[in-house]
């Protein structure tokens, strides 16, 4: 390195060992000048390739934020649509696959608010929440419904009119409260199970006869009033009314469960004498079905459509009943067989000749040995099936009827055969069937886990026969204690079961399904007069078909679309868990 006069330094350059000429001297600052472009050039480039890189991670962000958005509304979609209430269907059926389960509200707070609302319209001395109360407004002792933790309603409120009945479903469809309406308490088959909670409206205080029109041949009464009750009434004035179905049944559960009894031979059902309903719908709304006159071709027969409904569609009020006037002569007549075979054929033997008869009733060997062992009838009976006749008319046609009664029972294997000569002796021989439930009821006093299953079926005549047969063999090798009563002049015939809760339930339900199974198969039905309640509800796709069931479903939508009266009955409210309906 050498410097110059003029100050600036020069590189020296040597020549290069293989003689190419020398290199002419780069100013200093030229070279500084070309780092710091060259440190600049670089940065520049540098910051280009951040900037490149910045670019592509953002545009990463980008689709990475756009995917997680896109994926996280597809699940937020897919939740919605799953929850989301299904659309109504155009169909004139509805499955249990297309229909919304009922959302209810039994919230603490929504109840006890509901419960201001309902001590405001009743007064709080009719609104119960003792628990004692609640249990016995859920179950009874004698119902086939085994009694859940969860079948208890939050109270019980008794309203006194159409009014205070109307005001409580409309706050119980506004809050979205279900209900189970309640009046005996006689039913068999689960009806009044408070299966949602909600309330249990009690119509005791609903039980005036309100008005009877002894020229027109009808009466107006309320839910509560009992039929024994009203038979005594209607006696002063020599009128009666037909269905008798057991102790304590009220109108409400009888026009609920559509009932029968021993008069059904002769007189019909329950269908058959009720006039006219006034009915409180689910949302409160008021109707009466029908005017007084005893035939009507105006629009729909909503009458008979709520008789059977078990309350889902509607809860009774009112109801017009026909009467009928007493026959100036009634007898009863029992004979024994030998065998329940015996027995049915004379029953086949007798509707078949056309004998004008009131009542045929049949209890088996194990039910007449039950009364005798209860001690609660006045004679000793024959341990034998035996058929309780009851005849009415004039006195000469009740004769007549014996006689032919008699001889058909004769030449059908009759061992013995004995008909009243007076009054009480009609009571005392129509007493041993009034019996029949609680002598057998009486077995099982003392014990707490012995439970009584009581349930019924009805076949064509001709079939009656095969069926009872069948049936008593049936309970005969299951080691149970079980008896045949039935109504045998109209194909229907009851099976009372005794059983322990604990260890043979699955033994019973199994012996009931298959009793069930037969009547169907024999073109029969699941029930003749105790009604569906919760525990017949899945035969009836096999009886009636999936197609009818489903379009009860649409019905029952139509008048309680949110499913808020007496839920799970007659039609299920939402599809049954594993293992919960007993395979066909």
């Amino acid at each position: 390195m050498a410097r110059r006069r003029d100050g600036w330094a020069v590189q020296r350059r040597w020549k290069s060992d293989d003689g190419e000429k020398k290199q002419p001297e780069v100013p200093f600052n030229l070279q500084l000048f070309e780092s710091v472009t060259a440190r600049v050039q670089k940065a520049k480039e540098e910051e280009i390739r951040h900037a490149q890189l910045h670019q592509r991670t953002a545009r990463g962000r980008f689709f990475a934020t756009l995917f997680a958005i896109v994926v996280t509304s597809s699940i937020g979609y897919w939740f919605g649509q799953a929850s989301m209430p299904k659309a109504d269907s155009t169909a004139s059926t509805a499955s249990l696959a297309v229909v919304n389960a009922p959302k209810h509200n039994i919230s603490e707070a929504n109840m006890e608010a509901a419960w201001t609302d309902f001590r405001d319209i009743v007064g709080k001395e009719n609104i119960s929440l003792e628990k004692s109360e609640l249990e016995s407004h859920s179950g009874s002792s004698w119902s086939s419904h085994p009694a859940e933790p969860g079948d208890v309603p939050f109270c019980v409120v008794k309203p006194g009119s159409t009014q205070e009945v109307s005001a409580i479903m409309k706050v119980c469809h506004e809050r979205k409260i279900p209900v189970t309406p309640y009046s005996g308490g006689t039913s068999l088959e689960g009806h009044f199970a408070a299966t949602k909670g909600g309330i249990c409206i009690d119509f005791s205080r609903m039980d005036k006869i309100l008005k009877l029109h002894k020229d027109d041949l009808d009466v107006v009464v309320q839910p509560a009033v009992g039929w024994e009750l009203l038979n005594e009434e209607l006696a002063k004035d020599n009128l009666f009314f037909p269905p008798d179905p057991g102790p304590g049944a009220m109108i409400g559960g009888m026009v609920g469960t559509g009932c029968s009894g021993t008069n059904a031979y002769r007189y019909g059902t329950m269908k058959d004498w009720v006039l006219s309903l006034t009915v409180v719908l689910a949302d409160g709304t008021v109707i009466k079905t029908r005017q007084r006159p005893r035939k009507s071709s105006a629009g729909y027969d909503l009458t008979r459509m709520f008789i059977g409904s078990e309350g889902t569609l509607g809860l009774v009020t009112e109801a017009t009943l026909k009467v009928t006037v007493k026959p100036q002569h009634t007898s009863v007549a029992v004979c024994a067989f030998p065998t329940v075979r015996h027995a049915a054929d004379c029953v086949f033997k007798v509707v078949g000749a056309g004998v004008p008869i009131a009542a045929i009733e049949i209890l088996d060997d194990v039910q007449m040995q039950c009364i005798n062992d209860a001690g609660q009838t006045n004679k000793t009976w024959k341990n034998a099936p035996t058929l309780f006749f009851k005849f009415a008319g004039t006195p000469s046609s009740v004769k007549e009827q014996v006689n032919q009664v008699q001889s058909l029972a004769k030449k059908t294997g009759s061992v013995s055969f004995e008909f009243a000569k007076s009054e009480q002796e009609k009571i005392d021989l129509w007493q041993a069937r009034k019996e029949a439930l609680w002598s057998v009821m009486a077995k099982g006093e003392g014990s707490d886990d012995l439970g009584v299953w009581t349930t019924d079926v009805a076949v064509p005549l001709s079939k009656l026969p095969q069926i009872i047969e069948e049936a008593k063999d049936q309970i005969s090798k299951s080691g149970l204690l079980g008896s045949i009563v039935g109504h045998v002049g109209d194909g229907n015939f009851h099976s009372i079961i005794l059983y322990n809760k604990k260890t043979e339930y699955e033994k019973t339900k199994h012996l009931v399904h298959d009793m069930v199974k037969r009547a169907i198969e024999l073109e029969g039905t699941a029930t003749g007069e105790h009604g569906v309640g919760l525990v017949k509800r899945d035969y009836l796709e096999h009886e009636l078909g999936t197609d009818t069931v489903d379009a009860m479903r649409q019905l029952k939508r139509a008048f309680d679309p949110l499913c808020i009266l007496n839920c799970d009955k007659v039609v299920r409210a939402s599809a049954p868990k594993p293992g919960e309906v007993a395979q066909w």
